[in-house]
């Protein structure tokens, strides 16, 4: 794709040019290049049931159950998953300074390894369990082992994989899963690190997000609609405080009123396309 292909790309690299200290909000649509599928269509509605609640999770042993059980299967690709061309170019702006903070709601990891820093996990990281009685943690690996082990007779199953490292194992009965609690306190349940659907962002994260906005030149939101509100209050803290945002997205947000520059566009190339248009006067100089 070529800038010529890409509506406003121009005005994009005269954006990050003239705001040269970013905070960068990304949404799901950065990973769904690398075969992790999103929640939401390009109106904002959900293309499925919402995912399982804090409230659920913590309150039945039939939905751990279930969560586990269709997680054993689609966490695989979550697991195997690459960086793509958005996460390889966002890492490449915060070499060249242009990013001072990366608040992601993706909770994949992809953004570390494709090289990016200074990265804010706002929802956590799938990758890691937790105790939710003693606080112990340990690799989700190793707890998708001992499930393999407990329940072997699902690994042979297939399905649909979902966002987040969920699959669609309808019409399953899930009675007969067994599900570990923790093997340090032996009571606690054991839960992803990760802020559930209605669960809330810890407040020091939170913090640490307002106080790398407040210190930007400007804010780029890539790849979110935004419906969710723990990400959609940056947008808001960004127009109150002045703060000019630009948005790359396919589809509507919660904040497109908001935005002083809005592309839609498929994202992994158009962030490829700005990458390479802001390199191209760096190399000529040399």
């Amino acid at each position: 794709m070529t800038s010529e292909s890409i509506p406003d790309v121009e005005a994009l690299v005269d954006f990050v040019v003239r705001h040269p200290r970013l905070f960068v909000l990304t949404g799901a649509c950065v990973s769904t290049d690398c075969g992790i599928p999103d929640y939401r269509d390009a109106r904002g509605d959900w293309k499925r049931p919402p995912p399982v609640s804090h409230q659920a999770f913590m309150g039945s042993h039939g939905v751990r159950q279930r969560y586990w059980a269709r997680s054993l299967i689609g966490f695989r690709a979550l697991a195997a998953a690459h960086p793509g061309q958005a996460h390889k170019a966002l890492a490449i702006l915060e070499r060249q300074s242009r990013i001072t903070s990366l608040v992601t709601q993706n909770v994949d990891g992809l953004h570390q390894r494709a090289g990016s820093r200074r990265v804010i996990d706002l929802h956590g990281q799938a990758d890691l369990v937790k105790c939710m009685s003693c606080g112990a943690s340990l690799m989700r690996h190793a707890l998708h082992d001992e499930l393999a082990r407990r329940n072997p007779r699902w690994l042979s199953l297939s399905a649909e994989v979902g966002p987040d490292g969920d699959a669609d194992l309808d019409g399953y009965d899930f009675s007969t899963f067994e599900v570990p609690n923790c093997h340090r306190c032996r009571i606690g349940i054991l839960k992803p690190d990760v802020v559930f659907f209605g669960d809330n962002v810890p407040r020091p994260r939170v913090e640490q997000a307002f106080q790398a906005l407040e210190e930007a030149s400007g804010m780029l939101v890539v790849g979110s609609s935004l419906m969710v509100y723990s990400g959609f209050r940056f947008a808001r803290q960004a127009a109150k405080r002045g703060k000019p945002i630009a948005c790359v997205n396919l589809g509507k947000t919660r904040a497109d009123e908001l935005f002083d520059l809005k592309i839609s566009a498929p994202i992994g190339p158009t962030l490829t396309v700005l990458v390479d248009a802001l390199e191209l006067p760096q190399r000529q100089a040399r």
